[in-house]
């Protein structure tokens, strides 16, 4: 992904799509921290619909942080505020 510099990451066999084809792995990646990302890892959960999840999220108390972004063309990405103040990443495949 050029256009962020992405480095994908992965700990075993992975689909076309970059996700973990088989239990017990973690595929990711990394990219270059800015002043409006996150200053820590993230931990990121996987959604069927980041736009569903943020409106529940908002119904119990969390925040959104960061709105719903492509991320190539892999899926998508969106970051909440839980009720302790923790960053937590939502992905949805494209």
């Amino acid at each position: 992904m050029p256009e962020m510099q992405y480095t994908v990451v992965s700990t075993g066999p992975g689909d076309e799509s970059g996700m973990p084809s088989e239990p017990g792995f973690i595929n990711g990646g990394l990219f270059k921290r800015t002043a409006d990302e996150p200053t820590r890892p993230v931990i990121t959960v996987d959604v069927p619909d980041i736009t569903a999840a943020l409106a529940k999220i908002g119904e119990l108390g969390g925040s959104t942080v960061g709105e719903k972004m492509a991320v190539g063309e892999m899926g998508f990405a969106a970051y909440f505020k839980d009720t302790e103040g923790n960053v937590i990443g939502l992905w949805q495949n494209a």
